[in-house]
């Protein structure tokens, strides 16, 4: 009972992040990886599994992780260049570092988020 509430909040939670991002400019990307974690976390919710799914869509969302890691003020020039400054002080991304870190941790959530599901899944612990 307890992982079709985890599955259900990360669907609310998944569909309210992705309508955020429904005005960025690069709102194609941000919307369709919101919007596939909201769909395989409410699939769960129901006890739909897709674990080759949430394989893939795992790798993806890791890969993109490890680019924006890396990226030009991403989210290693924000601990080395920027010495982590707050990353919430306001909801405009002010300075450079700001969106490519918070979308890094996002990818991570969903990550964490479809790994649970998958480990479900393989062990049928529902």
């Amino acid at each position: 009972m307890i992982l079709v509430i985890i599955n259900v909040i990360f669907f609310l939670a998944f569909v309210a992040f992705a309508y955020v991002n429904v005005n960025d400019k690069d709102s194609w990307l941000w919307v369709s990886i919101y919007m596939v974690a909201a769909i395989c976390c409410g699939m769960a919710a129901f006890k739909k599994f897709y674990p080759v799914i949430y394989l893939i869509a795992i790798a993806f969302y890791l890969v993109y992780a490890v680019v924006l890691f890396f990226a030009k003020d991403g989210v290693r020039d924000w601990m080395m260049k920027y010495n982590k400054e707050s990353l919430v002080q306001s909801m405009q991304a002010t300075k450079p570092y700001i969106e490519k870190t918070r979308e890094f941790f996002g990818l991570l959530i969903i990550s964490a988020a479809l790994a649970i599901n998958y480990f479900a899944a393989v062990e049928r612990i529902w």
